[in-house]
């Protein structure tokens, strides 16, 4: 699929996780976020970074990802805020941030670290001393073979993920989980934008591979992982 449309899939997304407004506003409160230095790595369009940024007044923040397309995103809506002193837009690997930081994000993003485990532990080297708001896909209830096959064998249940973030020398603060409507909130906006351009763009060339990628989505996601697959919010603290 094409830049173009790839962005535009995205623009009806409030996030890109499962997660409601009331729900950011708590977790945020558990960061207790006051001054110094908060990254967040795999930002996205970085929506919960400018939030915290909005509470903390001598917050600085730090966004790190790949994609162009969402740093753009980001960027302007950093000027529409007036945080453009207080906040840097990094195109790099997550990966391979090194310096640290007294607070971290890491939402939806351990893949870029390998595990659920090595994400955990790299982490712990970004956050010395500090807390960290960690979120993470689970188990919530035995997969199916057609989960299996599309988030792989390595996905955690959630008494397991809790004791990789203690092996890793978390201390675990909070822990609240997607509720099922922020998850169909979310895979409903995740389709919002194309079903739009669909209906207007039958007879486009691309017509035909965007509707098999929203009918093969709806497909598996009422199916194979629905109430299935479940996200966590950590806030971890050192």
């Amino acid at each position: 699929m094409d830049d173009e449309l790839n962005l535009l899939r995205r623009s009806r997304m409030c996030w890109n996780t499962p997660l409601s407004e009331t729900h950011a506003e708590l977790l945020l409160d558990r960061m207790d976020l006051t001054g110094g230095h908060l990254v967040d790595l795999g930002c996205g369009w970085g929506k919960l970074l400018l939030q915290a940024l909005g509470r903390a007044r001598d917050l600085r923040g730090t966004g790190v990802d790949t994609d162009e397309g969402a740093l753009a995103r980001a960027r302007a809506a950093t000027l529409d805020r007036g945080l453009g002193s207080r906040v840097d837009w990094v195109e790099a690997d997550a990966a391979d941030w090194a310096d640290p930081a007294e607070r971290a994000f890491c939402i939806g993003a351990a893949h870029i670290f390998g595990s659920t485990k090595e994400a955990l532990e790299r982490l712990a080297r970004v956050v010395p001393s500090g807390r960290l708001l960690y979120g993470d896909g689970f188990w919530a209830a035995p997969p199916g073979p057609a989960a299996l096959e599309i988030f792989g064998p390595d996905l955690l249940t959630l008494p397991e993920l809790l004791d990789a973030a203690d092996a890793a020398g978390w201390r675990v603060l909070h822990v609240s989980t997607a509720d099922q409507l922020e998850w169909d909130d979310f895979e409903s906006t995740s389709r919002a934008a194309w079903e739009e351009w669909l209906a207007g763009h039958r007879d486009d060339p691309r017509a035909g591979e965007v509707r098999e990628w929203l009918d093969r989505r709806l497909r598996e996601y009422v199916r194979d992982y629905r109430g299935v697959l479940g996200f966590t919010y950590l806030v971890l603290g050192r």
